[in-house]
């Protein structure tokens, strides 16, 4: 059903690919090595488990028939043109946020040790505010679900954007280590320079590593290999909850990466730990 949504003409983001990527595991026949759920419609009380109560009010309230009422609204939380209002948007984010934690519950109760959420990833959104397509952070959603049975969580974002969003949700807890590799400088969102690391008890808990236009396979492996077995050999996360953006792989139209889906495989080492994988990737090649 998440398939059905549509952010408007010419809009980067594209719903309908989840749909495509359903039909590609069942041609394929991948769904005989997996078992797939319908996500169920988060309600307003889980989101506000992360978002301010008149931010989610607001999400429930918008449609493309009453704009005019909420213009102001809509300035304060960033919603109107890199995130439209279209029809059936909270919608989209209730399917889109239930995806994500119902995966993380599972991961909790031992039913799997693996689980993925195409419509999930959305790692820009803000406590009250939504940014680069994204409404609501299921990522954020999820990671807290986890937390009530895991003293520590490992977030790991190879989209081509910072995970700021995610980042800024975890910043001055040390439960939570976020690791993002990204562009950096004059692009968006604008953060996750080198030298922001956490604040507070968080101090050292969040890594940044930009990157330069260009890189591949081989140089992005050189990087990313040392640098998450240390993390791995030094926080022991006990869950692993990862954002699989495809803007980083060559050819997409808002990225500037030269890799390959050989070199995004990354993650897949990391799946002795319970793992939530969150692509992003079937519906979004953009930020």
């Amino acid at each position: 059903d998440i398939g059905n949504y549509y952010y408007g003409q010419g809009h980067p983001m594209k719903p309908h690919r989840i749909r495509m990527t359903h039909n590609l595991l069942l041609n394929y026949g991948l769904y005989r090595k997996m078992e797939i759920y319908r996500p169920h419609k988060a309600t307003a009380e889980e989101m506000t488990k992360y978002h301010s109560d008149e931010y989610i009010k607001f999400l429930r309230s918008i449609r493309p028939d009453n704009m005019s009422e909420y213009s102001k609204q809509m300035q304060r939380f960033n919603v109107g043109e890199d995130c439209p209002v279209f029809d059936g948007l909270f919608e989209f984010c209730q399917l889109s946020t239930g995806g994500s934690v119902a995966g993380a519950v599972k991961l909790n109760r031992q039913q799997t040790d693996m689980a993925v959420n195409w419509a999930g990833g959305l790692h820009h959104a803000k406590k009250s505010e939504a940014s680069g397509f994204c409404y609501v952070n299921d990522i954020v959603l999820a990671i807290l679900e986890l937390l009530k049975y895991h003293q520590r969580v490992l977030y790991i974002d190879i989209d081509i954007h910072h995970g700021d969003g995610v980042e800024e949700a975890f910043y001055t807890t040390d439960r939570v280590m976020t690791v993002s590799f990204h562009k950096y400088g004059e692009y968006f969102p604008g953060t996750g320079d080198l030298r922001d690391i956490g604040a507070g008890k968080g101090k050292y808990y969040a890594v940044n590593f930009p990157m330069r236009d260009g890189i591949d396979d081989e140089s992005y492996g050189q990087i990313f290999k040392p640098i998450i077995s240390k993390v791995m050999e030094m926080y022991q996360p006990s869950a692993v909850v990862l954002q699989c953006g495809a803007d980083s792989l060559s050819g997409d139209r808002l990225g500037c990466f030269n890799l390959t889906v050989k070199g995004e495989h990354c993650g897949r080492q990391y799946s002795q730990k319970r793992v939530s994988f969150f692509p992003r990737s079937p519906f979004r090649r953009s930020h």
